[in-house]
C-alpha cells in the first residue's frame, strides 16, 4: 500500500492552523486510498536523530512547520539536520516532498523557500506545496474556498508522487554532487542508521561521556606521574590527608536514619584511592578498597570531597554542578547528606 508520512515541526498547539491544513491533505490521501503516518517532533524531540530511517518506509513525505517567529522553527531544522548527517542518500534521490508552511507572522514564503532548499541539497524532490497567512483561525478553517484550494494540493500532491512526474534540474541538487557533500566517515546506511539510533539513546551517550572522562583522568595520571620530579610528590603527598583523617571525619557527623542501609564508593580519581561506606540504621563501616555491593558509585577528585566534608557544599549539590560524576540510584545521593551533617 502506498504510504505517506507527515513530520509535523510545530509546537502542537490546539489554535495552530497548520493541524487543519494538515487534517485537510490526510482526508483526501485517505480517500484516494493511500496511508498516512503522523510524526509530531514535539512529542520526542531526542528521538528525532533516529527519524530519518522512517523515511524509506514512504513513498512521499509532508514537511509541516509553524512560522510563529521566524523561520521553520528548531525541531523541523533537527529533523533536516538528522536527515543530511544520518539518511540514506540513495533513498532521498527517489523520494517526493511537498512542503506546507503556515504562518501567523511574517516570514511563510521565506520558510517555504528553506524547505525546498533543503531537500533539494539533501537530493530529494521537492513538489508544489502550500504557504499561506493566517491571521484568524477561525476565518481561515471555516472559509471553504481555502478548503478547495487545499484539497486541489493534496490532489496535485498525490499525482505527482503516483506517477513519479519529473522536474526540471536544479543547481541546489548539483551542489550535493560537487560542493557540499558531508565531511563524514564513509558509513553504510546501515551504520548511519545505527549511528542516529545511538545519537538519540541518553543512556549510551551519558555512558560514552563517563568512559572518556575517565580515560582523560587516567592518562593526566600518567602524564603527571612522568612530569613531576620527587619533590613535588613528597610535597603533594605531604599535604593529603591521612586515609584515618577522612575516615574519622565520616564517623564524627554520621547520623544513623533507621531501616536505611547503603553502601557508597567513592573513588578519588587525583589520589587514585577508592573509599567504601556502608552503612545501616545504628553504626558506619569505612574502609579503603573495593566492593561489588555498593548502591552508588561516586566519582571526585579530593578537593571537591573536602569541600563536601567541611561543609561548604553538599554531595547532591556537587553532582548537579557536575563537580562529581555517580552511577547508581541517585536519589541516594539525597539520603547521603542526610546521614552526614557536615
Amino acid at each position: 500500500m502506498t504510504r505517506v508520512n507527515i513530520y509535523y515541526g510545530g509546537r502542537g498547539l490546539i489554535e495552530d492552523p497548520t493541524n487543519y491544513v494538515m487534517g485537510k491533505i490526510s482526508e483526501v490521501l485517505d480517500e484516494l486510498n493511500i496511508q498516512v503516518k503522523k510524526y509530531n517532533l514535539y512529542e520526542d524531540m531526542r528521538g528525532i536523530s533516529a527519524l530519518p530511517k522512517t523515511l524509506k518506509t514512504a513513498d512521499a513525505i509532508i514537511l509541516a512547520v509553524s512560522v510563529e517567529w521566524l523561520g521553520i522553527g528548531g525541531l523541523m531544522q533537527q529533523f533536516l539536520d538528522a536527515c543530511w548527517l544520518y539518511g540514506d542518500k540513495d533513498t532521498f534521490k527517489s523520494l517526493y516532498m511537498m512542503p506546507v508552511v503556515i504562518s501567523t507572522t511574517y516570514g511563510e514564503k521565506e520558510a517555504y523557500s528553506t524547505l525546498i532548499r533543503a531537500w533539494e541539497i539533501l537530493g530529494g524532490r521537492p513538489c508544489e506545496g502550500i504557504y499561506a497567512y493566517v491571521n484568524n483561525t477561525v476565518d481561515f478553517e471555516t472559509n471553504t474556498d481555502y478548503a478547495y484550494l487545499i484539497e486541489k494540493k493534496a490532489e496535485t500532491f498525490y499525482r505527482t508522487f503516483t506517477k513519479k512526474i519529473i522536474s526540471f534540474p536544479s543547481s541546489s541538487c548539483a551542489v550535493i554532487e560537487n560542493v557540499a557533500q558531508p565531511k563524514a566517515m564513509n558509513l553504510t546506511p546501515q551504520e548511519s542508521e545505527q549511528l542516529s539510533m545511538y545519537v538519540s539513546n541518553d543512556n549510551y551517550v551519558k555512558k560514552q561521556k563517563e568512559d572518556i572522562e575517565e580515560l582523560t583522568q587516567m592518562f593526566k595520571n600518567m602524564m603527571g606521574d612522568k612530569t613531576e620530579d620527587k619533590s613535588e610528590v613528597a610535597e603533594k603527598t605531604a599535604s593529603q590527608p591521612s586515609h584515618k583523617n577522612y575516615i574519622d571525619i565520616l564517623k564524627e557527623h554520621y547520623n544513623p536514619i533507621a531501616d536505611i542501609a547503603l553502601s557508597f564508593t567513592i573513588q578519588l580519581t587525583d589520589l587514585n584511592q577508592t573509599l567504601v561506606i556502608e552503612t545501616d540504621s545504628k553504626e558506619i563501616k569505612c574502609y579503603y578498597g573495593e566492593t561489588d555491593r555498593t548502591n552508588v558509585l561516586i566519582k571526585t577528585t579530593q578537593s571537591v570531597f573536602e569541600n563536601i566534608l567541611d561543609g561548604i557544599t553538599t554531595l547532591e549539590a556537587s553532582f548537579m554542578s557536575g563537580a562529581l560524576s555517580a552511577k547508581g540510584d541517585f536519589k541516594i545521593l539525597k539520603i547521603f547528606d542526610k546521614l552526614f551533617k557536615f
